[in-house]
């Protein structure tokens, strides 16, 4: 690729698109540069999915996300993974902070800052493909998509919350599920975030007061029914959808 004031490039990759090229966006993450290419394309997508099944998702901090059906994903909790590591760098570079504010540092501090950097970034790719895998499968396996509107500036406020609200990618999830849904011709549905879908009861409807988050199982007062939390709230997540497709 020619970019201006800089010349001709090579790409580790070749252009998975035809079409007229309209811009690009060069960008550094850690000591790597990437260029985001846009294009219009005479193509247009077609819808892939033929399903009719129904799922409701509900992310949480422990797992990724919950389906309806009781399947419970895992997420790598990248940050968690990283944080011995980045704690003994950090711990490094603080050691190394000899030069004055206008002097150059030591090429062992440039070093450490470049480890630090390619942590992050190897944290940032593991959430992502975790992301990428799951709102892949769910576009590709059901037809109605079920998800809560969480409000994760406020959840990210919380600073118990913050590094596992990061850690789980929720902004990204719907992202990323939004415009795979559209390519596929999947319906997703968005229950607002005042809907209780922890503390209603899936088989009686009967609401609860409260349900702090350190609750996982509880039984209904009303029928007695005894639930899993997320399973139960991804229940009613896809009876919202039944209801409102």
């Amino acid at each position: 690729m020619k970019i201006p004031n800089l010349g001709w490039v090579n790409l580790a990759e070749n252009l998975r698109f035809q079409g007229k090229i309209l811009g690009a966006t060069i960008s550094k993450t850690a000591d790597k540069w990437y260029i985001s290419i846009q294009l219009e394309t005479a193509n247009k997508m077609i819808a892939t999915s033929e399903s009719q099944a129904v799922v409701g998702v509900d992310l949480g901090v422990k797992t990724l996300a919950t389906l309806s059906d009781g399947t419970q994903i895992i997420g790598s909790k990248a940050s968690k993974m990283c944080e011995k590591k980045l704690r003994r760098l950090n711990q490094s570079l603080s050691r190394k902070l000899g030069a004055k504010k206008g002097e150059k540092k030591s090429a062992n501090f440039i070093k450490t800052k470049k480890q630090i950097s390619r942590l992050y970034a190897k944290a940032a790719n593991i959430r992502s493909e975790d992301t990428h895998k799951l709102t892949t499968m769910l576009t590709q396996k059901y037809g109605v998509i079920a998800i809560e509107d969480l409000n994760v500036k406020g959840m990210m406020s919380n600073h118990k919350l913050a590094r596992a609200v990061a850690d789980m990618s929720f902004f990204e999830f719907r992202r990323q599920l939004e415009y795979k849904a559209l390519s596929a011709g999947v319906k997703i549905v968005i229950a607002n975030m005042w809907f209780a879908s922890s503390k209603t009861c899936s088989v009686c409807n009967f609401k609860s007061d409260e349900m702090p988050l350190h609750i996982r199982k509880w039984t209904c007062r009303n029928c007695k029914s005894e639930h899993d939390r997320d399973i139960n709230a991804a229940i009613n997540l896809k009876n919202y959808a039944l209801e409102n497709v």
